[in-house]
């Protein structure tokens, strides 16, 4: 008995992401090859696209069912695929961390705190 999975990215997909250059190539190539880094990047991407293809089907099927709010299922997508720091949010982390650690003076982390706060994201 052959199933086939519901999590299986379409040939035009592995193809794009085969054809993709290497980060790690010193020269464009005719000729894709794939390398064990070019398999892991596109191991990598096929893990990612099925998660998030599950996460998407996971949350669709809780609004379908009206088993939770649906702004409850925007949450869950938000903490399963977190946005990444921002530079200012990065910098704020830093010096938290560097207070804690008494690697810098609170009252000279204060005022770099409120500088970095004044900043756009």
């Amino acid at each position: 008995m052959t199933q086939q999975h519901s999590i299986i990215p379409p040939w035009e997909l592995v193809q794009q992401w085969r054809e993709a250059p290497e980060l790690s190539a010193l020269s464009p190539c005719v000729i894709v090859t794939v390398t064990t880094t070019k398999l892991q990047d596109i191991a990598t991407q096929a893990a990612q696209w099925g998660s998030d293809q599950e996460l998407e089907a996971c949350c669709e099927w809780l609004k379908n069912k009206h088993w939770i709010e649906p702004e409850f299922t925007d949450e869950l997508y938000a903490a399963r695929r977190p946005q990444p720091l921002s530079l200012k949010e990065q910098a704020l982390l830093a010096i938290d961390t560097a207070v804690a650690d008494y690697r810098i003076a609170a009252d000279i982390a204060d005022v770099v705190r409120r500088a970095l706060e004044q900043l756009d994201d």
